[in-house]
């Protein structure tokens, strides 16, 4: 079964090309750029294609002879859309790695199309929202009464130029909070909260993130709130409403491209993730749990390569699907460093 990495020449592609070539696989790299894309897959001993996503004859002649496609070329707000209905017209599977509300829920909105076309959209199969939804779906299943939902993440060792300029767009816009089954408008960085990580306590504010449609999918909770740490320096940065005009939004993320490199390989290799989540029914009871995942963007190129790998194989029905309803909630523990399944306390 054959499979394609496009934006295979950016941070997270080239993570997931090395390692797909360290596990035996050999998928076709593709990506915009001809020049970028033929160096590395000169370097790496693999076929490669080059085509625009702004042209659909050439993004379906792109697909020829592929079974899935693993997307890793933001920002999604702009890709995910035309590589989707290219592989909708060509019955190719799709996945990426997104963490984009706005995506979630258009991809969301695709899946009777899916299902007709025999195809699974798989949107958000890396960090974004591989460990946060596994988590949310391990909880869901021990308290199925559950009206409310929180999840928190912490993450180490830094962030790509994709990562950066993604955060800026959708932080910019202000923030969302999924309630009573319906995404509203809420200030960003409110509530905050102390949740108890691993490492030890800490302060975090609400943020967008693309569990509040991945969340509400896997686990029918209709009222949910994400959030992470965040420095009360940025926050009161974003807190300003100049940040969301799109042109100053488009000016940081064009900075963002050419300040920031993504962690080293000794940095992903010495830093963690952590994650929490906690569930509270109608009658106030809750139960929580914790989990510790390596390097986000190590455990990304991980997942990119083992959900390319079972689509290709054809584990996952057809339709729109979220990382824990494509492969259950023990998914997670199937990914490199992870020790097992996250206890669940009271």
């Amino acid at each position: 079964m054959a499979w394609l990495l496009y934006g295979a020449n950016g941070y997270t592609g080239r993570l997931a090309a090395r390692l797909a070539v360290a596990r035996g696989e050999r998928p076709v790299l593709a990506g915009r750029d001809p020049g970028k894309i033929g160096a590395l897959a000169a370097e790496l001993g693999l076929d490669h294609r080059a085509f625009d996503l702004r042209d659909p004859a050439a993004v379906q002649a792109g697909l020829a002879g592929v079974d899935v496609v693993a997307h890793c070329a933001g920002p999604f707000s702009a890709t995910a859309l035309p590589m989707v209905e290219a592989c909708l017209a060509t019955g190719t599977h799709y996945l990426d790695v997104t963490g984009e509300i706005a995506v979630f829920e258009a991809l969301f909105k695709r899946a009777d199309d899916a299902r007709t076309a025999g195809v699974v959209l798989l949107p958000g199969a890396g960090f974004d929202v591989v460990p946060t939804d596994c988590l949310a779906a391990r909880l869901a299943e021990a308290m199925p009464d559950a009206v409310a939902l929180e999840l928190a993440f912490v993450v180490g060792g830094g962030m790509s130029p994709g990562t950066t300029r993604t955060t800026l767009e959708s932080m910019g816009g202000g923030g969302w909070r999924r309630v009573d089954g319906t995404l509203r408008r809420t200030p960003i960085g409110l509530p905050q909260r102390t949740v108890p990580f691993p490492s030890g306590e800490k302060q975090v504010s609400a943020i967008p993130w693309g569990d509040l449609a991945t969340a509400y999918r896997s686990t029918g909770i209709p009222n949910i709130t994400t959030y992470t740490v965040i420095p009360p320096r940025q926050l009161a940065a974003l807190a300003v409403p100049l940040m969301r005009l799109g042109p100053l939004r488009r000016l940081g993320q064009a900075a963002a491209g050419l300040a920031v490199r993504g962690p080293d390989e000794r940095t992903r290799q010495r830093t963690t993730a952590e994650i929490w989540g906690e569930v509270r029914d109608a009658a106030g009871r809750t139960l929580t749990a914790t989990l510790t995942t390596p390097n986000a963007y190590g455990l990304t190129a991980d997942s990119v390569v083992r959900a390319a790998t079972r689509l290709a194989a054809g584990e996952v029905p057809p339709g729109t699907h979220t990382p824990a309803t494509a492969f259950g909630p023990d998914y997670i523990t199937t990914l490199d460093g992870i020790a097992g399944p996250p206890a669940i306390h009271e």
